[in-house]
């Protein structure tokens, strides 16, 4: 059975920009399911803002292994019910990719716990994404490090907790550096987020960060069932009173007798 994607993007830039439509002239999801297309483990869908409950009905989310989130300008339309119903099912263990901006989407900061701020310049500089874990699964196939000559520049301190791993450094022409790959995990959910990706950049066309993103959706992909607040805490009847381990025949010592300890 293939992992069930949803890629989840606003879908504003595309249709109110110009410059960003000719880059992703189908929108940034549709960008992304074209590189997770050549994996034939992987089913996608796409879902954005805009359409109801933003795509992502408690139906799509049941269905959905693993959710890939892109937000830049409409964190706040975001409906907290929508919110809610995203962080539960990552508690209950489906996967999320979070890109970009999405640092600063509602439900990154509903897992995170934190501001998630952090410093940032858009001069379309060059970017250096250095594997700081080569052996780890979302690093296959990247090599030590990952060149885009144009981005926007995202720097220290992000103000997120401290992650599981550290996947990913970026160097900035400027001169900062900024921690661009982090994993999470929050209750059976695995988490990854990934900074490059600002939208009048043709990032997502990149092929190592299309071996990044296809790289994520595998490891972020939990296939055990899901967690659920009635089969990890169920109600316990009392039990009955235990036998007393004396009626057992178990040889009780006590303090003063031989073979006490």
């Amino acid at each position: 059975m293939p992992i069930r994607v949803t890629i989840w993007n606003e879908f504003i830039h595309e249709r109110e920009n110009d410059a960003v439509r000719a880059i992703y002239p189908d929108g940034i999801h549709a960008a992304i399911a074209a590189a997770l297309a050549s994996a034939d483990d992987v089913a996608v869908w796409c879902a954005t803002l805009g359409e109801t409950e933003h795509g992502l009905a408690a139906e799509r989310l049941a269905a959905t292994d693993v959710l890939i989130w892109w937000g830049h300008r409409a964190h706040a339309q975001v409906a907290d019910a929508v919110v809610g119903r995203v962080a539960q099912r990552v508690w209950e263990g489906m996967g999320l990719i979070v890109l970009h901006s999405g640092h600063f989407s509602k439900i990154f900061k509903r897992l995170m716990g934190t501001p998630c701020a952090l410093r940032w310049r858009e001069a379309g500089e060059r970017e250096r994404l250095w594997t700081i874990n080569p052996s780890h699964p979302i690093t296959q196939g990247v090599g030590a490090a990952i060149e885009l000559p144009n981005s926007e520049m995202y720097g220290e301190p992000f103000l997120v907790p401290e992650p599981l791993e550290t996947v990913f450094v970026s160097w900035f022409e400027g001169g900062e550096v900024f921690r661009s790959g982090l994993t999470y995990r929050r209750g059976a959910g695995h988490i990854f987020y990934f900074a490059p990706g600002h939208e009048t950049y043709p990032i997502y066309h990149h092929p190592a960060v299309q071996t990044v993103l296809r790289n994520a959706v595998r490891w972020a992909y939990n296939p055990a069932p899901a967690w659920t607040a009635v089969s990890l805490a169920p109600n316990r009847p009392i039990a009955e009173a235990p036998e007393p381990i004396e009626a057992k025949g178990a040889a009780l010592h006590r303090p003063g007798e031989a073979g006490f300890r």
